[in-house]
């Protein structure tokens, strides 16, 4: 209260990065995103009974990788490349939904120290202009106030940067892991590999 009302945006913006970064963990994590043995499992069930709507529409419903399978398996009878072209159109569409958020928290990540620099110019220009210059005491106490929204600011800051940065590389090494298996998939499917 005493750092004033830029304290408040601070304290919103600690919120809302703490909030996307519990909901990215959640959401982020590997097993959630490539299930284990998922395309073993795909590949299986098209040895047994071949790509089937029931398999492809399971799939739809599934895990950012299984979706990804879906979009190719959807397009198995088409040249390698449409089938490829598929999964890439898939993929993108599947990081977009991983990186949701992540952007946002970047922004927090930038805003907040801007935020708590704020704070303390407002600080001493209120302290300033109150004429608290004549007692040191009453001034030491003013700047220390203002220098609140600055530390605050580079409290929130710190975090959700580290965190931004984690997500961020989390994200390309789960799509290039995507990207491996579905490549994968697509040569097993043209017969230049074997499952």
């Amino acid at each position: 209260m005493a750092a004033g009302w830029p304290s408040f945006l601070l304290l919103g913006v600690s919120v809302g990065a703490l909030a996307i970064i519990v909901e990215r963990f959640s959401v982020l994590r590997r097993k959630r995103v490539l299930p284990p043995g998922l395309l073993e499992e795909v590949l299986e069930e098209i040895g047994r009974s071949g790509v089937t709507p029931a398999l492809v529409g399971r799939l739809s419903q599934g895990a950012p990788l299984a979706r990804v399978l879906a979009a190719g398996l959807r397009n198995e009878r088409h040249a390698r490349e449409v089938m490829k072209e598929a999964i890439e159109e898939a993929g993108r569409a599947v990081v977009v939904d991983m990186d949701r958020a992540v952007g946002l928290l970047g922004t927090l990540a930038t805003v907040s120290p801007l935020l708590g620099l704020l704070g303390t110019v407002l600080g001493l220009i209120v302290l300033f202009r109150g004429g608290a210059s004549g007692d040191m005491s009453l001034l030491s106490q003013g700047i220390a106030l203002a220098l609140y929204n600055t530390a605050f600011g580079l409290i929130v800051a710190i975090p959700a940067l580290i965190f931004y940065r984690f997500f961020r590389g989390r994200i390309e090494r789960l799509s290039s892991d995507m990207e491996q298996q579905a490549i994968k998939l697509v040569e097993v499917l043209h017969g230049d590999r074997q499952p």
